[in-house]
């Protein structure tokens, strides 16, 4: 462990406990209580230090085949659940609190959403612009969406231009348009921009997934609205943050701010939903250029091990990897001829591997490192076909950055560092710290209102259902 990282460890026992609790292993599901409870005060959670991991227990044989099954962890890090509300945010450096966030009285009590009877918070105090953009957005959603009759359409086959029929009246009422029973162009036209808002594919034919969609009704999207908009509560106001990233993994992009104003954006791969990226907010302070990839124990004992059993050493050396006693700074290198490598493959021997830093190095060329007690950070990656094909729920909890050149260029100030010795991973300071808000965004603003994504890590389903008919209430204004 560097100095660096020990005075890191030591200066978090200093921060007050407040959080820790919420942080233990999700417990088995139970259903919701018939009455939702009121929400408790809000109280901004500060990390604490991760507990240190329990000693390994021995697993019942179908559990031990579902974990041998799983993709490979290229990153490994102790990841904490999300928080059971899905909307707070864990600080990890208590500065970051916006002032939204920290205050829980008034306006800002607590999540109980009773400001939503139609105060404009941001009308009275300064809010993130993605906080404005929503509230924006859920106006115009009900202006566009609220008011058209909320009938249900009963399930049948698909209903398509030149379907005709009782449905197809029905459809045609729900979306505001002149009685009749026929599909015919205009109504494919509004099924088109129903779909486009609401996250599905946007064809105008009106399949099992649309007819839902209708059928839960505009209450339902502006719920979902009303989360998302105490989610960007929890983003920083134009004069709290000057400079900062926003890593949003719902809709698995990264935005960099300036000033109140985003001013470039990329593609991101965050976590798969077993291994959810967490909802967190910490500086980057330094860079890793040229990173040593430190291989997971897992993938030494499943996946390497039993490579270099079959072919020998030189799979080790032909691509550039070190065994070592430790991946401390005092690890010494090791001969790979003098490992029983069928005993690491066996579990009777453990070894520590690292890979070289080069181009085909899984942290690609370059670590964004914000230090937290999750081991959670940003890196480049190698394999770009990720995000080409839109696979972007597929990682171990760490962000992975579509063009890390773009995101060091912009934090450095115009300028990516190189190290001395591409062969040697080097620390690069910022210049000055710059902030990142890790978030989880499902519902997007728009210039015509909002748009609805995918719920990947059930965290809006969780709050729908333990919270309902609160959020309900909201929406009516209540």
């Amino acid at each position: 462990m560097t100095i660096r990282h020990s005075l890191l460890a030591l200066s978090a026992l200093a921060l007050p406990a407040t959080a820790l609790a919420q942080y233990a292993p999700w417990p088995p599901y139970q259903p919701p209580p018939p009455q939702p409870q009121p929400w408790p005060p809000y109280q901004p959670p500060i990390a604490q230090p991760w507990p240190a991991p329990r000693a390994p227990v021995a697993q019942a044989p179908v559990v031990a085949q579902r974990a041998a099954q799983r993709a490979p962890a290229l990153e490994p890090i102790d990841l904490p659940p999300a928080i059971e509300q899905g909307v707070d945010m864990i600080y990890i450096d208590e500065e970051l609190i916006p002032r939204a966030a920290a205050q829980d009285k008034g306006l800002f009590h607590d999540i109980s959403f009773d400001d939503w009877s139609g105060a404009p918070v941001d009308m009275f105090v300064s809010m993130n612009p993605i906080y404005t953009d929503l509230r924006r957005g859920l106006i115009k959603y009900r202006q566009r969406w609220g008011d058209l009759p909320q009938v249900a359409i009963d399930a049948g086959p698909t209903l398509k231009l030149g379907s005709e029929g009782d449905r197809v009246a029905a459809l045609r009422v729900r979306l505001g348009l002149p009685e009749g029973g026929k599909f015919d162009q205009p109504l494919a036209n509004a099924v088109k921009e129903f779909q486009a808002v609401h996250g599905l594919k946007a064809d105008g034919i009106a399949g099992a997934g649309t007819i839902a969609a209708l059928n839960r009704g505009a209450q339902y999207y502006e719920q979902l609205i009303i989360i998302n908009i105490e989610r960007a509560k929890r983003l920083p106001a134009p004069e709290e943050q000057r400079k900062y990233v926003i890593v949003d993994a719902g809709g698995a992009r990264l935005s960099m701010w300036d000033n109140g104003r985003m001013v470039d954006s990329m593609k991101i791969v965050v976590g798969k939903a077993e291994t959810a990226t967490p909802m967190m907010a910490a500086y980057i302070k330094y860079a890793s250029v040229n990173p040593y990839w430190n291989v997971p124990p897992e993938l030494v004992r499943n996946l390497i091990g039993p490579r270099v059993v079959a072919q020998g050493v030189s799979y080790l050396t032909e691509r550039e990897y070190q065994v070592l006693t430790d991946l401390g700074d005092g690890g010494r290198v090791l001969d790979p001829n003098t490992i029983d490598w069928q005993a690491v493959v066996d579990g009777r021997q453990e070894v520590s591997l690292r890979r070289l830093p080069s181009p085909a190095n899984s942290m690609g060329m370059m670590k964004f490192m914000l230090p937290n007690y999750f081991g959670i950070y940003l890196h480049d990656s190698p394999e770009k076909d990720h995000f080409t094909k839109n696979e972007l729920w597929i990682s171990n909890g760490c962000v992975r950055v579509e063009d890390y050149k773009r995101l060091a260029s912009w934090l450095f100030g115009g300028y990516v560092p190189k190290g001395s010795n591409p062969k040697v991973e080097e620390e690069v300071n910022l210049p000055t710290p710059v902030p990142v808000y890790m978030t989880y965004l499902t519902v997007q603003p728009t210039a015509d209102g909002v748009q609805f994504l995918e719920d990947h890590y059930g965290r809006d389903s969780h709050l729908m259902e333990r919270f309902g008919s609160q959020l309900m209430a909201a929406v009516r204004g209540e």
